[in-house]
């Protein structure tokens, strides 16, 4: 790819920059960024994300008619697709922050999941299970990924925000861990939906389904989609993909288990695993 948009690209962020007075530092702590990282944006050595350009341009307090055009070259110029090996590089603790931002400046979170526990729902014990998974992380970048995926959990405490997450019967009974992590966890999933802003469903074996769980997918209004594959973390702001992913979480959304259904069967599958604990 020509290195002449991502240059583009860098040169009007910094021109935007300066011309605010904001210093360098101070526009990457608000965008939830190092200086470095910043720095080679502004001088067209690292393509930048939508999402990396949205949190610059917001550090910056741009209007909302600026920021699009802005955003518009973003697109042009970016392939909004990370490889987990690119993120497991940087850091897995870097990417909670920046999940942590986004979600943030999320008013209404809808989650689809059909490979594991939602972070925002897990318990210490399953995360440090699902960091453990090959290639695995350090000591030290497990902790801190664990502590950054708890601080991001913080959010559902919040005044004005309203979470969705659906989550298929067989990421329940998937072992990741042992029988005693697994109860613990659903005994957190029973707990959690009881927040009057939390809402849990629950898509169970015993319905016929709407479609197929080909990817999770994480929906943040109605402006953007984050979409995990096996390779790579994809983004989307297109309208017309966020439709459609609205229209397939309403569509899962209809045939789910919510309220005491859904915690019976949270119970039910807790209690397999109490049982399962004490046979071995």
């Amino acid at each position: 790819m020509s290195q002449a948009p991502q240059q583009d690209l860098g040169r009007a962020l910094r021109a935007l920059r300066q011309a605010s007075g904001h210093t360098g530092a101070a526009v990457a702590r608000r965008a939830s960024m190092s200086a470095a990282k910043l720095s080679k944006i502004e001088n067209g050595r690292v393509l930048p994300s939508v999402a990396d350009v949205e949190f610059i341009l917001t550090a910056l307090e741009v209007g909302e008619a600026a920021k699009a055009d802005f955003l518009t070259l973003a697109r042009a110029a970016a392939v909004e697709a990370t490889a987990w090996r690119e993120l497991r590089r940087t850091g897995h603790w870097k990417h909670q922050e920046a999940i942590r931002a986004i979600e943030k400046g999320t008013t209404v979170l809808r989650l689809f999941q059909g490979q594991l526990i939602p972070g925002l729902l897990q318990t210490p014990d399953y995360m440090s299970a699902v960091f453990s998974l090959p290639p695995g992380l350090t000591e030290a970048g497990m902790a801190r990924s664990v502590a950054t995926r708890l601080t991001r959990q913080a959010v559902l405490h919040e005044k004005g925000r309203t979470f969705h997450f659906l989550i298929c019967e067989h990421v329940l009974r998937w072992r990741v861990c042992g029988p005693a992590v697994m109860a613990a966890q659903l005994d957190r999933l029973i707990s959690l939906s009881h927040l009057p802003n939390v809402t849990i469903g629950i898509l169970p074996l015993s319905r016929p389904m709407p479609d197929f769980p080909m990817n999770c997918f994480s929906a943040h209004d109605d402006r953007l989609v984050i979409v995990e594959t096996f390779h790579a973390e994809i983004t989307t702001r297109n309208p017309r993909d966020v439709a459609l992913y609205l229209a397939t979480f309403a569509s899962f959304d209809s045939v789910a288990l919510h309220g005491n259904d859904m915690r019976r069967l949270l119970t039910d599958i807790r209690e397999e695993f109490f049982r399962q604990q004490e046979s071995d």
